[in-house]
């Protein structure tokens, strides 16, 4: 990304690089070459140390600079805040034999332009970027070398990646389910069921009632990095308090051998006090009961002495 405001003669650039969601490396700009962000690629780093120098060989921050100052100047744009956002990437399928890339520009945080890497043309997100559209189409060399770039030197940076760091990207680790409970009114309520310390992001949640996949009064989180690398979401639902064990929550995810399904069990003390509460008002109406008793009995077994008087 890069960063222009006014009064700086320059643009501020910035680098983050990534395998999958896990951030490996920083550009600094004081070295001019990228910074390793985690213990696994370091590691090849030790084994070889001219692979970082090597990895940012191609000077891809002078031309988002570049590009930056000329969009900020072609549409007159001299004030302000203005930034370049770019995102590149390959990816691999799951033969990993077939690579593809991807070449993404953003404009003052609108999307602004995409690569089709099939015709090496732009298309352009809205009618701004249009004219833009038109001269890097003309310029058959930039589209060429992002396609050497990403189909090329991006997959051996891929490889050597999932070489090193297979450990660490391909963990998994299954979610830890615990649903809640929230009392509404009018005899209304909320369940919530959150997971939690997932590996990978990728996960499937739903509640269902009788069954069936339960769409309305449903509410999602997002899934939220933790600072252990896993995740953590939620989804609720709200529901009639009298038919809330008719609702249940099914997750499906790569660390569980099967789908996951659970409903909302009362906490075990809740249930304690209830039956001691139970209990008590039980021995009390038996007591009542056999107080009742006794007395009735007294009553009808008291005779009348001889002679009409007691």
């Amino acid at each position: 990304m890069a960063v222009w405001e006014r009064g700086k003669q320059t643009p501020q650039f910035t680098a983050l690089a990534y395998v999958d969601d896990q951030l490996i490396g920083r550009y600094d700009r004081d070295a001019h070459q990228c910074v390793p962000q985690s213990s696994w690629i370091q590691e090849i780093s030790r084994d070889n140390a001219d692979f970082w120098v090597k990895s940012t060989g191609w000077d891809f921050g002078s031309n988002v600079v570049m590009d930056l100052m000329i969009l900020k100047d072609l549409y007159n744009q001299s004030r302000g805040i203005h930034t370049l956002q770019v995102i590149t990437g390959c990816e691999l399928s799951g033969d990993n034999r077939t690579p593809r890339g991807f070449a993404q520009y953003g404009f003052n945080g609108r999307d602004f332009l995409h690569l089709d890497f099939a015709t090496l043309t732009w298309t352009a997100m809205d009618a701004e970027a249009k004219p833009v559209k038109r001269k890097w189409d003309s310029e058959q060399h930039r589209g060429k070398l992002l396609q050497h770039f990403l189909a090329g030197t991006c997959v051996e940076w891929l490889h050597t990646h999932l070489r090193y760091g297979k450990e660490a990207l391909l963990k998994i680790e299954p979610p830890t389910v615990r649903i809640t409970h929230k009392t509404g009114s009018d005899d209304l309520g909320t369940l919530v069921c959150h997971l939690y310390g997932f590996y990978p992001k990728e996960i499937d949640v739903t509640w269902r009632k009788d069954g069936e996949v339960y769409h309305q009064d449903t509410f999602r989180g997002g899934v939220v990095p933790n600072s252990d690398g896993s995740y953590n979401t939620w989804l609720s639902v709200e529901v009639d308090l009298k038919e809330r064990n008719r609702y249940w929550c099914r997750v499906e995810h790569n660390g569980l051998p099967e789908p996951l399904i659970l409903a909302w069990e009362e906490p075990a003390s809740v249930a304690r006090v209830r039956l001691i509460v139970g209990v008590v008002l039980g021995a009390v109406a038996g007591l009542a009961l056999v107080g009742a008793v006794i007395i009735y009995i007294k009553k009808t077994s008291r005779k009348p002495l001889p002679g009409g008087s007691e």
